[in-house]
This record gives C-alpha cells, sequence and structure tokens, in this order.
C-alpha cells in the first residue's frame, strides 16, 4: 500500500508539474473511492489517511485544515479563517463561514491619519492588522455537526508532523527569503523564520504541536477560552494589538445557506456572504450563459470578450452591495436575477470594450489576498467539501507567536478602510464593508461544488485574492464548455478582469501576441507585468464511470493523494 501511495504522488507529481500543451489532453490522478487535493502532500496525505481509517469527508476536513496549519503556514493557518461548502452523498448541502471578525475595539477610522488619509501598512502588518480567528471554531463546528472519528484519532497525525518536521520544497525556499524583511518587522524578537531555510531543510514546530496537544485535550475552548486564549491575548496586546481575551470567547463559527443556481444542465452550490465568491460567479455564470462560448472557442478574443466585460459588471456590484449579512442588507436575489443580470450586458458590443468609467454599480469591486489556500475532498461515501482558507496576505500580517507556533492573519485589510479607496490588492470597497466590531470582513474566496443531473460533479476552489473568483468560474468553463480534463483545466492560462483598474489581466507567457493585439484593438488594455499567478486550482471531477481525476495546480507544490 506504501509503494501505491509513493506511486500516485509520483504519478500526480508528474502530471501536475510541467505546463502542456492544451491541445494535450492530461489527466490528474485517477481513483476509484476517494480523493484529498491540498498546497502540500503532507496535508493531502493525512485527510487521506483519514478517509482510509474510514472517516468522512469531515473528519479528513478537520485534518487537513490543521495539517496545512503545520505544513504550509504561508496560508494554512491557526490565526485566520475560511469558508466550507459541502454536499453530502444524499444531496443535501450547505456552508459554513468561519470568517475572521472584527475586535471589539475596532471603529471605522481606525486606519486613518488625523487628516482622514490611510495609514500605511497600518492594516496589513503588524498586530493592529489582525482579526478575531476563526479556524479553531470552524474545524471543531464542523466535527461536532457533520464528523464521525474520535477527535483524537484526526489530531494525532497533525501533531506527529508538527513533531516530526515539514520538509521545504523549493517554492516554499523562495517564499520565506521574500517575506523575511516583514518578518523582522512585524515581530519584537526573532523568530524561526528568520533563518536561512534551503530546500530540503526540515522545519520541526514544537510550539504548535503543544499547541495542537492542549486542543486536543480541552476542544475549540482551549483556543477561545483556555490558556491559549490568555497567552493569544496578551501576545497581542504586547505587540500593540487590541485583541482581547473576550473578543475570543465571544467567536463562533456560523452556519449559512450556500448561494445557488443553475447554468446549462449544471446546478452549482457556492458560498454566500461575507464572501462575495458565490454571488459574483452567479452573476457572471448568468450573464454569459446565453452566449455561445463553446463556439467561439476557449480563450478566443469574443470569448475572453464576454467573460472580461461580465466581470467588470460584477465586480462593480462587488464593490457597492457585498458585505456581512449580519450587519448590511443585500438584494441577493436582486442581484443574481436572469432579467436584471440580461440588462447589465444589454450595452456589451463586440465591437469594442466598454470602458468601466461607464460601468458603475446596478440600480437596485475587490479585496482579497493572493496568498489563500484551497482543498477539495470527496470520500468514498460519496461526500463533498470545498475548503478556503485564509490569514490574508503572504503568512498574514507576519506578526508570529513563538509561544504558540503560528502566524496571525491580516484580515483587516478586507475591510473598506476608507470607502472609495483600493486595498492592497487594487480592490475597490464601500460603505456596506466598512469597519465596525463584531463585523466580518468581506471576502472573494469561492469554495464551490457543482452538480450535473443531480449528481455530483465537481469540487473547485483556489487561491488569488480577486483573481480567485476568476479562476473557479474558468475552471468550471474548462470542463463543462470546452470539454477538458480536469487537470487540462486547471493548467489552462488564465485571464482576469475586476472593474478596476479597467484593464485584463493575462497569466504571462499564456496568450498569443495575436490575440493580445486583437484585445487591444478593441480597447482593451493589457496588463501582463502585474498579473501575479492566478489561482492555485485543486479540483476533483466526478468521471463518467463514477472515478475520480484530480486537478492540482503546477502554479504551487499542490498535490492529490486517494485511494
Amino acid at each position: 500500500m506504501r509503494n501505491l501511495i509513493l506511486f500516485s504522488i509520483t504519478l500526480v507529481l508528474f502530471s501536475c508539474k510541467e505546463k502542456v500543451p492544451e491541445n494535450v489532453k492530461t489527466r490528474g490522478l485517477i481513483t476509484q473511492n476517494a480523493m484529498v487535493v491540498s498546497a502540500r502532500a503532507e496535508a493531502s496525505k493525512i485527510g487521506s489517511d483519514i478517509l482510509k481509517q474510514g472517516g468522512n469527508a469531515f473528519d479528513a476536513m478537520v485534518a487537513t485544515e490543521l495539517a496545512l496549519a503545520v505544513a504550509y503556514p504561508y496560508a494554512g493557518n491557526l490565526g485566520g479563517g475560511g469558508f466550507m461548502v459541502y454536499r453530502k452523498n444524499n444531496g443535501e448541502y450547505g456552508a459554513l463561514d468561519y470568517r475572521e471578525k472584527a475586535p471589539l475595539a475596532a471603529t471605522k477610522d481606525m486606519y486613518l491619519d488625523s487628516l482622514g488619509n490611510i495609514i500605511p501598512d497600518k492594516s496589513t502588518l503588524g498586530a493592529m492588522a489582525v482579526g478575531v480567528p476563526g479556524t479553531v471554531a470552524g474545524v471543531f463546528e464542523v466535527h461536532k455537526k457533520l464528523g464521525s472519528l474520535p477527535i483524537k484519532t484526526i489530531l494525532e497525525p497533525v501533531i506527529k508532523l508538527a513533531k516530526k518536521g515539514v520538509i521545504v520544497t523549493k517554492k516554499q525556499e523562495k517564499r520565506i527569503k521574500k517575506y523575511q524583511p516583514f518578518f523582522k518587522k512585524a515581530n519584537q524578537d526573532s523568530i524561526i523564520f528568520d533563518k536561512n531555510w534551503k530546500e530540503n531543510d526540515t522545519i520541526k514546530y514544537p510550539q504548535l504541536a503543544k499547541t495542537l496537544e492542549r486542543i486536543l485535550k480541552n476542544g475549540r475552548d482551549e483556543f477561545y477560552k483556555g490558556e491559549t486564549a490568555k497567552t493569544l491575548a496578551k501576545f497581542m496586546q504586547d505587540n500593540g494589538g487590541i485583541i482581547t481575551e473576550e473578543d475570543l470567547a465571544l467567536y463562533q463559527a456560523k452556519w449559512r445557506k450556500p448561494i445557488t443556481f443553475t447554468y446549462d444542465d449544471l446546478k452549482v452550490i457556492s458560498i454566500s456572504p461575507p464572501s462575495s465568491g458565490g454571488v459574483c460567479l452567479a452573476q457572471i455564470m448568468k450573464m454569459i450563459e446565453p452566449y455561445d462560448l463553446n463556439d467561439y472557442g476557449h480563450n478566443s478574443v469574443k470569448s475572453i470578450q464576454v467573460i472580461t466585460e461580465a466581470e467588470r459588471r460584477t465586480f462593480a456590484d462587488r464593490s457597492h452591495f457585498l458585505g456581512d449579512p449580519d450587519f448590511v442588507n443585500i438584494p441577493i436575489d436582486s442581484l443574481i436575477d436572469a432579467s436584471y443580470l440580461n440588462s447589465r450586458m444589454s450595452n456589451f458590443s463586440f465591437k469594442k470594450a466598454t470602458l468601466s468609467s461607464d460601468v458603475t454599480y446596478g440600480n437596485i469591486e475587490v479585496m482579497e489576498s493572493d496568498e489563500t489556500t484551497h482543498y477539495s475532498i470527496v470520500d468514498q461515501f460519496g461526500n463533498a467539501v470545498a475548503v478556503t482558507t485564509t490569514i490574508n496576505g503572504a503568512y498574514g500580517s507576519k506578526l508570529y507567536c513563538q509561544e504558540l507556533g503560528f502566524f496571525l492573519n491580516n484580515e483587516m485589510d478586507d475591510f473598506s478602510s476608507k470607502p472609495g479607496e483600493p486595498n492592497m490588492f487594487g480592490l475597490i470597497g464601500a460603505e456596506a464593508n466598512s469597519i465596525a466590531p463584531q463585523k466580518r470582513m468581506l471576502s472573494a474566496m469561492t469554495p464551490t461544488i457543482v452538480e450535473k443531473n443531480g449528481e455530483l460533479f465537481m469540487v473547485v476552489g483556489t487561491p488569488g485574492g480577486s483573481t480567485i473568483i476568476t479562476s473557479v468560474l474558468q475552471t468550471i468553463l474548462n470542463v463543462h464548455e470546452y470539454g477538458m480534463t480536469m487537470q487540462d483545466a486547471v493548467n489552462a492560462p488564465r485571464f482576469h478582469h475586476q472593474w478596476l483598474p479597467d484593464e485584463i489581466r493575462l497569466e504571462k507567457n499564456g496568450f498569443s501576441k495575436k490575440l493580445k493585439t486583437e484585445l487591444q484593438n478593441l480597447g482593451y488594455p493589457i496588463n501582463e507585468n502585474r498579473s501575479p499567478i492566478l489561482g492555485k486550482v485543486d479540483a476533483i471531477l466526478v468521471l463518467d464511470d463514477k472515478t475520480y481525476e484530480a486537478g492540482a495546480d503546477y502554479r504551487g507544490d499542490d498535490t492529490a493523494i486517494g485511494f
């Protein structure tokens, strides 16, 4: 069996790491029974092993989430939050919101100076950038409602991984080096990541192991009311932050009703606010549904035009209407109504680009880090989960609690620090997403499950900041409209438009000079220079014979493991 696992890892690494011509059909890892696809092999293996022991997708979710906190501190976390969408084997579906919250002492203008200008770095670097973490509450909420194995069985391999350590990959070595100057700015003392880590080194996390052992012993309340909570609150205040023991004690994850809609013969189940992902995905897909993308061809000028114009209008709506539904009334039904969306596209023409300056929000923008992480799971019983989790920026606020062994998020930057001003990802915010105590900040995370003919078809999601929504969209379209394998759908070059700035961002070296010239001649500014990797999609496709195909993104160290 061990040889089979090693063969599977080798197969998926071979099939996922090299970019191949689009006309060559590449298959990802195929499994008969179950699969986990995540940002690191260690996390996927722990999740898969839990399934092998008879656990379900929800047990594997807990294991994979916490394993990513160990193996992928760049975005995996105890100090952040996220969203889960699930579909049970009986067709029942739901969603969990364990997004971070603003502390009680947060104020609307906390990142502005006396003249009303945004104070540089205050919402992104250090303790003032941190929102109240939700990850531990999230995994325990999932386990309580839907899990089947004892929490001890799930947590023990994660604790073992933290003690044994994780091997540094080439990509991780580069990431650590890149962010070391910021670690020094955010932390009063040196941290484990200040060392000169090289590829194939092993980083051990003894303090994180101790934190996880206390959580195993005392449950979720250890993090929110126990010794860990006291240590964390003191650490935050010692470093100039405002999170208190009361903030931690008040935190609760929240079950939400997912956004659901149809596209051709597909039913799409995606995350609801305070993530904008599901609403935006619904708007874009409903706007493009009347157009024959299959006939236009993959990444053709006409396909890119239609999708770009739908994205432009959607992101304009996003910046105005969306926020935390516990604080803001969001007209979701109106925003995803077909007649409204048809009217939004009524001034689109294939002859020339619409100007973003001519597109405001409809008569009834984006914030998010590139350094989120996503994982997809299908178990041997037919249950599926799509989970996107984050500490926002790379290594979050860069503030690392040595005593507890993890980074803290900089999620407060996902609020509108000043309505009308762009955040670190160029996304424009509005009043609906202004800061308030206990409020959840808007997100672009888009964990999504797709049904076809009433049966499970796809599990998909990605990191990528504002490009999350558009990367999930293109992955679904690549399979459904263009007949790609899951791996080819993930490998394919991606593009992105977010209303402002008014430009199409193209993944570097993925598009021909001829196509770029044609788009420019139609009035579409092209940006390949500021086009970070547009997502690292981790997805699962149910094939006709009911086996599963992985799409693990070659752009990261992402790996699929299953059986």
